[in-house]
């Protein structure tokens, strides 16, 4: 009953700039990942696996791509059974501006919140990659008579310090939270490392709304969650954690898979990781399944079987209607529709959808745009210096390779 009553809404408006090129036509959340899904695929299949099946969807920048998507992939929950994902699109309805923070996002949307008189609502980013079970939280809250509860995630303490930082005593009320802190405070009884926020709010419905009113009339606020809302709360209300130990699913050697695929760098390990032979991250789980729009694609079909000219992949994950023409793929992972002719070579790299590799070229470390069309015998990865002068390369020489570097036109929506 405290899933049907609840109202999830999940904030994709922003960019992800430190995504760099990736972001430049389509918002973060909207990025594909995994070989078939793309980040929001991931609290969306959270929400509805938990039984939080209504859910709302905050959009703001360039967010055409993750509209179609969620048009596409998201519409087979019922409204006649009160089960939906609904958009909520940037569109000034109580003033003339667009989203000034997080809060603000939510503010602006009150009276559509009010209209669906959730007990409780739970708000979420769209732009990181794990697998929750959202219930386990709602019960504790709903158990520790708590207006609002934090997830929380154990890190290191020298990497809390990009966190909102969450100090708690032993019964786990938040006594203090600080936003990127120089010197985070350790958890009690581990010195060497920190409790951080996921970005993961739970909040009583009517408690969250006289909190926003509060802070969209407070004129000193930036109307952010983590800068301004949240430590406001911790001092004047019953403010408690989270841990995320306690409801992550399908957690490999007993630790929570959390990612923020945030950077160049981090989205390529991420996916990498998934095709190595024990990922960190479990897709195949029937029980806890990420749900996403997909093409009705052919199956990966490998042609050529000379000495010199052989269709195959090793350690690789590699998607429908993928064609392995006479080429060799090592420890890669190729979204849909990819196609790699002969004698190429493609190693340790991400290669998003309908992308063409041509003939004799060799890719190393990389991650290939959408849409791209790799002209034939280009060498890509063993010379960072001359490929930065071409291509974006990251300072743990990933090179990330898309269509306009290329010099190729753009007439679509990603």
């Amino acid at each position: 009953m405290l899933t049907h009553n609840a109202l999830a809404l999940i904030l994709a408006g922003g960019r992800g700039s430190r995504l760099h090129h990736l972001t430049d036509w389509r918002a973060k959340p909207a990025v594909p990942f995994g070989g078939k899904f793309r980040i929001i695929d991931f609290p969306l299949s959270n929400c509805v696996n938990s039984g939080v099946r209504r859910i709302g969807v905050v959009t703001q920048y360039k967010a055409q791509s993750l509209i179609r998507h969620i048009q596409r992939g998201w519409s087979f929950l019922d409204g006649r059974f009160k089960e939906y994902v609904e958009l909520f699109p940037a569109q000034q309805r109580t003033e003339e501006t667009w989203y000034q923070g997080t809060a603000d996002a939510v503010f602006q949307n009150l009276d559509i919140l009010r209209y669906h008189a959730p007990g409780y609502v739970l708000i979420l980013g769209g732009d990181h990659v794990y697998k929750m079970d959202y219930s386990r939280m709602l019960v504790e809250h709903k158990k520790r008579g708590a207006d609002i509860t934090i997830a929380c995630l154990e890190v290191p303490l020298e990497e809390a310090t990009a966190f909102g930082v969450v100090a708690v005593n032993d019964k786990w009320h938040v006594t203090s939270f600080t936003e990127k802190p120089d010197y985070p405070a350790s958890m009690p009884g581990q010195s060497d490392r920190a409790l951080v926020s996921m970005g993961i709010y739970l909040f009583n419905a009517s408690f969250l709304f006289e909190q926003l009113i509060r802070d969209h009339d407070d004129t000193h606020s930036s109307h952010d969650f983590g800068k301004d809302l949240i430590p406001y709360l911790v001092n004047h209300h019953r403010v408690y954690a989270h841990s995320f130990q306690s409801s992550c699913v399908n957690m490999a050697a007993g630790i929570p898979y959390w990612r923020d695929v945030g950077t160049v760098d981090a989205y390529w390990e991420a996916n990498i990781d998934l095709t190595t032979i024990t990922p960190a991250l479990n897709l195949y789980d029937e029980d806890w399944p990420i749900w996403t729009y997909q093409e009705q694609l052919p199956p990966a079909k490998f042609v050529f079987d000379g000495d010199d000219r052989r269709g195959h992949a090793l350690d690789s994950t590699i998607s429908g209607g993928c064609i392995i023409s006479g080429a060799t793929i090592r420890r890669s992972l190729l979204f849909s529709n990819v196609q790699v002719r002969s004698y190429g070579i493609v190693e340790d790299s991400v290669v998003l959808p309908n992308v063409d590799i041509g003939r004799h070229v060799h890719l190393k470390r990389v991650v290939v745009e959408k849409n791209c069309v790799i002209p034939e015998g280009l060498k890509v990865g063993f010379d960072p210096e001359e490929d930065s002068k071409r291509f974006y390369v990251t300072k743990k020489g990933i090179t990330l390779i898309t269509p306009e570097m290329l010099g190729q036109s753009i007439h679509y929506v990603r």
